[in-house]
């Protein structure tokens, strides 16, 4: 109530507690991030989510029940080799996460994409979710993100939607941000590829837009007048 009276927008942490996640829900609060940590989730928790009107976010990099997706991509992304990455990420952290790769895990194993698939299940019943991606991997974390809302059955615009305006929304910024529209703020990535042929074209940044002006995907330095108007 307090936060409905000053304009704030506070998301709370899940903390593997079903039930307090529900009393959350009921509670108003404008988000809850974490995943609920139970599977399958059924008819009546996927309209509390949709009637309470919070934003889930499931944070599938570190999400509860089972090994973290943040290992699973570290097993089959192979870092070390991303030349992107090592322009923004000292050679030392970089080969410190690939270390990581210190567990063999079963497929059935992993729990995140069912975490993924209850929150496509959510957000088809009407529910707001958004993506977060938790700091672990900065950068790639948020990409590895979008891709793993796929392994759970939702679809590229699904989940555009969740990584753009739905967390906008949460945060109390769909005015601003979020969505292309005259009156918000200038602020986009421009890609190369299609994600809606394929999500993994997310990473296919070309430029960079804030403000109104435009810097290389590949290096964030900033372009010419006359090139960012091509």
């Amino acid at each position: 109530m307090a936060a409905n009276e000053q304009g704030v927008s506070p998301t709370v942490e899940g903390g593997s507690d079903l039930k307090m996640n529900l009393t959350l829900m009921l509670d108003g609060y404008a988000g809850l991030e974490h995943s609920l940590p139970i599977w399958p989730l059924y008819k009546d928790v996927h309209e509390l989510v949709r009637q309470s009107g919070i934003t889930y976010t499931p944070t599938l990099i570190v999400s509860y029940g089972g090994p973290s997706m943040h290992a699973y991509r570290i097993e089959r992304e192979e870092i070390e080799e991303n030349e992107k990455l090592a322009r923004f990420m000292p050679r030392a952290e970089v080969l410190q996460e690939g270390l990581r790769r210190n567990q063999w895990v079963r497929e059935d194993q992993w729990g995140f994409p069912n975490v993924a698939r209850e929150a496509a299940r959510i957000m088809r019943a009407g529910g707001l979710v958004g993506m977060g991606s938790h700091g672990n991997m900065q950068g790639l974390g948020a990409q590895w993100e979008i891709w793993s809302f796929g392994l759970g059955g939702m679809e590229p615009m699904e989940i555009i939607r969740a990584a753009t305006i739905n967390g906008a929304h949460a945060i109390g910024m769909a005015h601003e941000l979020g969505s292309l529209a005259v009156g918000k703020l200038a602020d986009f990535q421009v890609l190369e590829r299609n994600p809606l042929l394929d999500i993994r074209n997310t990473d296919s940044i070309r430029w960079v837009v804030i403000g109104g002006r435009a810097y290389s995907g590949e290096t964030l330095a900033p372009l010419s007048a006359n090139r960012s108007r091509d």
